[in-house]
């Protein structure tokens, strides 16, 4: 007994030994613990309508309902307003010049600098408004009556509509609210409205393309091609394609509208009317994902549709992204992750 006395002294006073000749030892222990941020589970919610991945190549996953999943390639990681979100109903996750990550949510804006969440919800909403001095690589957030524009440094409050507009506090519907956004090659600003068509800023006017029923319901997706060319998805009037002077209705060209849907609300197999995402392979191939009619595939020439029947959970697509190694991500009803091998769809299991 008296031998077990004398270790357990000897092991207590080299523990203590230890801790003295290294100060910081317990401090560290502490601190990595409080750093760890989030919780650790199997497998994404659902509802997930983003996809980003940063620049040391986590996936970055925003569900409408359940927080943010991070994946790192061996676990995922899910992070909710416990741990400092400003709501668990994110819609668009972004990365600015100085690498840090923001969410915009339903309820608001915040950033994530790798170890916490920082709210700046109230810090947009009290700047004034002015002239939008877009500089390269900024950042666009949504707001109740314009848009904020952050530069990596401060943030710039503005509105797209003409000053004879006043929208009253009340009311549900905003005509000029922004659903999607696009700076194109030369640096021109592109906005999708809610009931305005396509908003384009040049630097110094607003311009309005309201053509072929371009304003006849909101614009969900901007996109710019390799070629330079920017394709407009109206959820309704179908995919838009720009000449330099206009917005032609590519879906009608195609024979793909689907009139009911905007008279009834009524979605339609085989039709190319709601375009929900657009993106594009590295062959140049365009992918135009809708929200109830499956992926379209586009090389220039012939259109092909996909759907349930070629591996699909669904015919909804919510987001086509294309990650750093050039491969595209899409998310089929919200809860169903896949890659295109060519021919099918395969999903993506992450355990």
């Amino acid at each position: 007994m008296k031998l077990y006395t004398i270790l357990f002294f000897i092991l207590l006073n080299f523990f203590q030994s230890c801790s003295a000749q290294n100060p910081n030892l317990s401090q560290i222990t502490k601190s990595s613990a409080q750093n760890r941020i989030g919780h650790p589970v199997f497998n994404l919610g659902k509802n997930i309508g983003c996809i980003y991945q940063d620049k040391n190549k986590n996936y970055w996953f925003a569900s409408n309902g359940e927080g943010v999943f991070r994946y790192d390639g061996k676990v995922i990681t899910q992070m909710t307003i416990q741990d400092g979100l400003v709501s668990n109903f994110v819609l668009k996750i972004e990365e600015d010049i100085n690498g840090q990550l923001w969410f915009s949510t339903r309820d608001g804006v915040c950033s994530f600098d790798g170890l916490k969440f920082k709210n700046y919800t109230d810090s947009m909403n009290e700047k004034p408004y002015g002239k939008l001095q877009y500089k390269q690589g900024g950042l666009f957030f949504s707001l109740l009556n314009g848009l904020c524009f952050y530069d990596g440094k401060s943030f710039t409050n503005f509105a797209i509509h003409p000053e004879t507009y006043n929208s009253e506090p009340y009311q549900i519907n905003r005509p000029y609210s922004v659903y999607s956004t696009l700076v194109d090659k030369q640096g021109k600003v592109w906005f999708g409205t809610q009931e305005r068509g396509v908003c384009r800023y040049d630097g110094d006017s607003f311009i309005y393309f309201t053509e072929h029923g371009l304003d006849r319901a909101a614009v969900r997706t901007l996109f710019q091609d390799k070629a330079g060319t920017i394709w407009a998805g109206n959820n309704g009037a179908g995919l838009f394609r720009f000449d330099g002077k206009e917005f032609a209705n590519f879906t009608v060209e195609k024979g793909l509208a689907n009139p009911e849907f905007l008279k009834k609300q009524k979605g339609k197999d085989g039709t190319l009317a709601r375009p929900w995402t657009i993106n594009e392979d590295d062959l140049g191939n365009l992918f135009i994902g809708t929200i109830d009619a499956g992926v379209w595939k586009y090389d220039g020439k012939n259109l092909t549709n996909y759907t349930t029947k070629d591996g699909l959970l669904g015919n909804s697509i919510w987001k086509i992204y294309k990650d750093n190694k050039g491969e595209l991500w899409f998310v089929s009803n919200g809860e169903a992750i896949y890659k295109f091998d060519g021919n099918e769809f395969v999903k993506i299991n992450f355990h």
